[in-house]
């Protein structure tokens, strides 16, 4: 007998693993339901229709890869190590990469996701811009530097996105990160 009710959290990562997969279209609540072992009541339990339910998977996605590991970086102490936990953190090869190219495709049907991502994408500047201004950058310097840096990130993911990543990432990532960053 399928369990009649599935917790919000399955929902969501299960919701997060096909969006990755998939993208929009790939979030199927009867699908879904099947593979939760629930009925789709479960679904609209949590959630009043399939754009609500997206709209948390995102939010979901701002909260883990974001703001977690913004609060991961600010357990340590001092700038430098900050700076240090951020490359080894983000630079990791991502397996849910292609989230963000879903929903990037997403956000071309919907302007208010493109806002979101607008909002992430200046958040995360604006962080490195603050970390790199607290390591000795002034306030513009520091910011188009952050730029950069997000840029990199960004192309860098790509460039590794289906082949294995080296074990000292992390020297590679720093090797040429020391033509942006402050010494």
């Amino acid at each position: 007998m399928p369990k009649i009710v599935a917790q919000k959290t399955e929902w969501i990562e299960l919701g997060f693993e096909l969006f990755t997969k998939y993208g929009a279209q790939g979030v199927n609540v009867e699908k879904m339901a099947d593979k939760l072992k629930c009925n789709r009541s479960s679904f609209y339990w949590h959630f009043n229709s399939k754009k609500e339910f997206i709209d948390q998977v995102i939010e979901n996605w701002k909260e883990t890869d974001t703001d977690q590991i913004i609060r991961l970086t600010e357990q340590v102490d001092t700038p430098e190590k900050q700076l240090e936990v951020l490359v080894k953190t983000v630079f990791k090869k991502d397996p849910n990469i292609d989230f963000v190219f879903y929903l990037k495709r997403y956000a071309l049907q919907q302007a208010r996701v493109q806002t979101i991502i607008d909002e992430v994408d200046n958040h995360r500047i604006n962080y490195v811009a603050t970390l790199l201004q607290n390591l000795g950058s002034e306030e513009r310097e520091a910011y188009i530097k952050a730029q950069v840096f997000y840029k990199y990130l960004i192309g860098y993911h790509e460039m590794i996105r289906y082949k294995k990543q080296d074990k000292n990432y992390v020297q590679q990532v720093y090797e040429e990160l020391k033509y942006i960053l402050p010494q």
